[in-house]
């Protein structure tokens, strides 16, 4: 198969220039006024992207070894965050977009924290999550010479109204890599994929079959209504085989490959395999098991997927596990991560999340209590609870006044309370607990 192992020459000299002085100027004092405030996100982009419509293809050209685009329905900043530091482990200078800012504007703002004021970045490869809506579009500016798609799950049906359809959007995107194509062969829709239809060869990242079925609930991908068949079982070119709590055998071109995740999940585990797929195809011969190892040992919880913050500044003796859901599958899958139900509990959901009618879906077996539920849906997230025979504390719909109840209580055995947040909560909680700035920490 073909390998990127030749870095192409970079050719940013002639992509990048004093044309795009003054747009880059212009994003990176917005993006230094919006983190005055505590934030940061999409306008910087979205200006520099109005002055300077080219501004974003000039990156295809500036990377010896490529762009990758990471898809999915759940699992992308994780997996992108993992592909990103086995690069770096085998000698990579890496640019990406770490904190999940997946459209095109988030693209280009996350692009003006390494630009020089010509646009320049000087990094030998990007490793960029992408909105699948987006996907395409992403992929006929940004040339990438791999496209990894993750899942398909029940997510967002407000905006793309069926799972199919951002089956399809994956797929169509994956047309477009130059060289290669990684896909989920545990994955109902992503498996069937016409190869046929590729530019770049296929390979197929997936979780042992025993592993995944003494899951409580598998990978929680969605089923192909379409076809009404399962998955379409390939051999895996990085497979998970073994797994205990984070520590995890993977098989990876044939060679054994052990690691520990950043966080505890079978779903942790299907990533880590993606990543492996997706780091051996981009260094080809100099992929080395015992770097990617090196890699995970390294590796902090990708932003808000297992951070851990301390509940008070200046001080560690109580601290705050972030586990972030968007949907009903992230959070059955982390509820499923559980090694039993956390001593202090908060959940959080927001408007955010514009339909929680998926609540009804999720096991909530594993929880005994929840201390604190918060968010402008608080008392919808209370019903579901409440339904599932659950003791609550306390439903205070403001997310400082929650954290305020949380921070009185009296300390955990542990030291660590558990709070499950969708991603604007997160937010919102790092920031009262003195994290706001979204930057991750860059090498």
């Amino acid at each position: 198969m073909t390998t990127l192992s030749e870095p192409k020459p970079a050719s940013a000299a002639r992509s990048a220039g004093p044309r795009y002085i003054f747009p880059v100027l212009v994003g990176k004092l917005a993006r230094f006024a919006t983190r005055l405030r505590g934030g940061g996100g999409a306008l910087p982009g979205y200006l520099t992207n109005k002055l300077a419509p080219s501004l974003l293809s000039t990156l295809a050209n500036q990377f010896g070894y490529g762009v990758v685009f990471v898809l999915g329905s759940n699992g992308k900043t994780t997996t992108t965050h993992m592909i990103s530091e086995i690069l770096r482990a085998h000698g990579l200078n890496v640019f990406t977009n770490p904190t999940g800012a997946n459209l095109p504007q988030g693209v280009t703002s996350a692009l003006l924290a390494d630009a020089t004021p010509t646009g320049r970045v000087r990094a030998d490869v990007a490793v960029l999550e992408v909105d699948e809506g987006y996907a395409a579009e992403l992929a006929d500016v940004l040339a990438p010479s791999v496209i990894l798609s993750l899942n398909v799950q029940v997510d967002q049906l407000y905006r793309f109204y069926e799972t199919e359809r951002v089956a399809d959007m994956m797929l169509d995107a994956s047309s477009r890599a130059s060289g290669h194509v990684v896909i989920n062969r545990d994955d109902a829709y992503l498996s069937k994929i016409d190869e046929g239809a590729m530019r770049a060869p296929v390979s197929y990242f997936g979780v042992a079959p025993a592993l995944v079925e003494a899951s409580a609930h598998g990978l929680a991908n969605a089923e192909d209504t379409r076809s009404g068949e399962s998955a379409v079982f390939h051999e895996a070119f990085a497979e998970v085989t073994g797994a205990d709590g984070r520590a995890v055998t993977a098989v990876v071109d044939g060679a054994e490959v052990s690691f520990t995740l950043p966080a505890p999940g079978m779903h942790y585990a299907a990533d880590a395999a993606a990543a492996l797929a997706v780091a051996s195809r981009v260094l080809g011969d100099a992929f080395r098991g015992e770097r990617a190892s090196a890699g995970f040992a390294t590796m902090a919880p990708a932003f808000g997927r297992g951070e851990v913050i301390p509940l008070r500044e200046g001080t560690d003796d109580e601290q705050v596990e972030f586990v972030m859901f968007k949907n009903g599958p992230s959070l059955q899958l982390n509820i499923d991560a559980l090694s039993g139900s956390p001593e202090r509990m908060l959940m959080a959901i927001d408007e955010g999340t514009p339909d929680v009618s998926w609540l009804y879906d999720v096991d909530l077996s594993s929880i005994d209590r929840v201390d604190v539920v918060t968010g402008e849906k608080a008392f919808q997230l209370a019903l579901r609870l409440e339904h599932a025979g659950i003791p609550i504390d306390l439903v205070e719909p403001d997310m400082e006044k929650a954290v305020a109840h949380m921070r009185a209580l009296e300390a955990t055995s542990r030291g660590r309370q558990s709070w499950f947040v969708n991603y604007e909560l997160m937010m919102i909680g790092r920031k009262i607990l003195g994290h706001g700035d979204q930057e991750v920490a860059r090498r």
